[in-house]
């Protein structure tokens, strides 16, 4: 799939040129522009998937399918800050909740329950599962880095987008009750094996945090 990706990291832009009758599935309300384009929206999967998707995997409801009209031109964008990373997929990959954002038409997307271990500080129990094969636009809050895991490699649970199937994973503290405590650190993922990662250089968790501390204190009424 012919594509750019413009304006990255922080705000970044996804364009792609479309062949004719060339689709593409994208996330309800990525679009930002489009020519010789036409639009629809769907249920991909049918209902119990929009569902699964919507209220457990933090996507929309609908996704919208893409069709060019000969030579077609469609610009995507997420809905907050940050990079876009191209995938070409082969096989199965997972993904924290909200970072699908476009893909090639016969790409499978579910979401996987995958029990406590699971817990992404800030993300849920549940993980996007995307199978198939073609290509897939993740998108990220902060830029993204892709890690060759070979061993084991421990991340930090607000900054992960993404990670291959073939690598297995943990979820544990930091470090002892006093690193935990005192270093600012909480939950990190240790994967092992061999396989890549996708990292997201900013945490949405700890920049709300943030805005939230710059907010103004209520007094007390006397």
């Amino acid at each position: 799939m012919k594509h750019r990706i413009l304006s990255r990291p922080s705000y970044s832009l996804l364009e792609l040129e479309l062949e004719n009758s060339e689709e593409v599935l994208a996330e309800s309300g990525a679009m930002v522009y489009m020519r010789n384009v036409d639009i629809s929206p769907e249920m991909k999967g049918g209902l119990l998937s929009g569902l699964k998707r919507s209220f457990l995997g933090g996507e929309s409801f609908f996704v919208n399918r893409f069709v060019s009209k000969g030579k077609g031109l469609l610009g995507l964008s997420p809905s907050y800050n940050g990079d876009i990373a191209h995938i070409k997929l082969l096989g199965k990959l997972y993904a924290q909740s909200g970072a699908f954002l476009a893909s090639s038409p016969d790409l499978k997307i579910d979401v996987k329950w995958g029990g406590a271990k699971t817990f992404f500080a800030g993300e849920g129990l549940f993980l996007l599962k995307l199978e198939g094969s073609g290509d897939l636009f993740l998108s990220s809050f902060g830029g993204i880095e892709e890690i060759n895991v070979d061993g084991s490699l421990s991340v930090d649970t607000g900054h992960i987008v993404a990670f291959e199937e073939t690598l297995d994973f943990r979820i544990r503290k930091a470090g002892g009750l006093k690193a935990t405590i005192f270093s600012g650190e909480g939950l990190v993922a240790e994967f092992s094996g061999e396989g890549k990662v996708w990292i997201q250089t900013r945490s949405i968790a700890e920049y709300i945090g943030w805005l939230v501390s710059l907010l103004p204190k209520q007094s007390g009424r006397s």
